[in-house]
């Protein structure tokens, strides 16, 4: 009899233990491991994403389906090796549900194969090469691709008198995405396309490359260069003269971002971009967006990251939401699957299949108002799937 009582009491304790495990794991914090270049060449797209991620938080709250959000940010200075060595950290020592960030491409390469062993969402809130999304099934995009916006610029370019571009790109993934399908579409729509050049990522001197456009003369110049590294092929361009010898300057929106445009002075005036946002896009949505961001950093104008930043945040509550804050890996990977929703860019859709974000891209030209510089919208060409993932 004393024997079957104390197996009795023994099976409860274990009932309760377990009980009490369960409750401790349902109000656990949700933890969101963000890793971005805080320091060195890209760190403004670390201080944009990083700013917008708070910035959501501070408006939606700090605890979601009851789990309360813990945002872990660490600095990866833009090194692959350092970005993977800190995603096993998060995942291994403090057990994050979420992974997030990636300021560049090789970083988010770098992570995939641990998303998918760990079995955890990785959203990637900057990083731009289309085949990102294809290296993880745990893989879900907020940003932008490359393809999405140099397409859109090749189409307009021959419609306006420019009939020969030299391509000058970072020589990584996301520029060879940019001289890759803006050459094709451009050629396609009967354009010429001489010479392709390629600048080192790290350290790149513009200075020798811009000579050789000089002297091939063509009507324009097609540029793609990382966030932050626009307004150094803007001062070089004005040094060499290259607009007062009649060469237009045109690019993917990463060139004239809105964190550096006030700083290149009037050489970016009528500068045509593409790109799927500008903190001038005329909606109440981006207007409440880039009043908040303003007012809670110092006056800092937002740029395309922080809307990759604030909208992976954005993917991220709903789908706690959805899955009523007890869903994991794959779970949550479904519930941000065909998410549509009004982001200060425009709409946005997450692709269900591809995993990639769907979105407007907008062509703009650089003009002051108010004695400021602005990427101001002059055409739109709307729901851009990814044109890398159509072949």
């Amino acid at each position: 009899m004393h024997k079957r009582t104390l197996l009795r009491a023994t099976a409860c304790a274990a009932l309760l233990a377990g009980g009490g495990g369960l409750a401790f794991a349902q109000g656990a914090p949700f933890k969101i491991g963000l890793i971005l270049p805080m320091t060195g060449q890209q760190a403004t797209t670390g201080r944009q994403v990083e700013a917008a991620a708070r910035l959501w938080i501070a408006q939606n709250g700090d605890t979601v389906a009851g789990r309360k959000v813990e945002l872990i940010v660490k600095d990866d200075t833009s090194l692959p090796d350092m970005t993977r060595r800190l995603a096993q950290e998060l995942l291994v020592n403090d057990k994050v549900d979420v992974l997030a960030g990636m300021g560049i491409t090789p970083s988010a390469l770098a992570v995939a194969p641990l998303a998918t062993q760990a079995r955890t969402p990785l959203v990637v809130m900057a990083a731009a090469t289309s085949s990102i999304t294809q290296a993880s099934p745990f893989i879900v995009r907020s940003s932008f691709t490359l393809p999405q916006v140099s397409v859109a610029l090749a189409d307009w370019a021959p419609k306006n008198g420019i009939k020969t571009v030299v391509s000058l790109v970072s020589d990584y993934g996301p520029g060879i995405d940019a001289e890759k399908y803006f050459k094709e579409r451009f050629v396609l729509n009967g354009g010429k396309l001489p010479e392709s050049l390629r600048v080192p990522l790290r350290n790149p001197d513009f200075a020798p490359f811009l000579q050789k456009v000089r002297d091939l003369k063509p009507d324009a110049l097609f540029v793609f260069v990382p966030s932050g590294a626009g307004a150094a092929v803007m001062k070089q361009f004005a040094e060499r003269g290259m607009d007062k010898a009649g060469i237009r300057l045109i690019a993917t929106g990463d060139v004239t971002d809105d964190d550096q445009l006030g700083e290149m002075g009037d050489v970016a005036l009528g500068v045509v971009t593409s790109h799927h946002y500008s903190a001038a896009h005329p909606s109440a949505a981006n207007r409440k967006f880039v009043e908040a961001f303003q007012k809670a950093n110092n006056g800092l104008r937002p740029n395309f990251m922080a809307v990759g930043g604030y909208d992976g945040m954005r993917l991220i509550y709903e789908a706690v939401k959805k899955t009523g804050g007890k869903g994991k890996g794959e779970a949550l990977v479904n519930a941000m699957k065909g998410q549509m929703f009004e982001s200060p860019r425009g709409p946005v859709l997450i692709d269900a299949q591809t995993r990639d974000v769907v979105q407007n891209v907008y062509l703009r030209k650089v003009e002051k108002k108010d004695g400021q510089l602005w990427n101001v919208e002059f055409d739109v060409i709307k729901d851009v799937k990814d044109p890398g993932k159509s072949k």
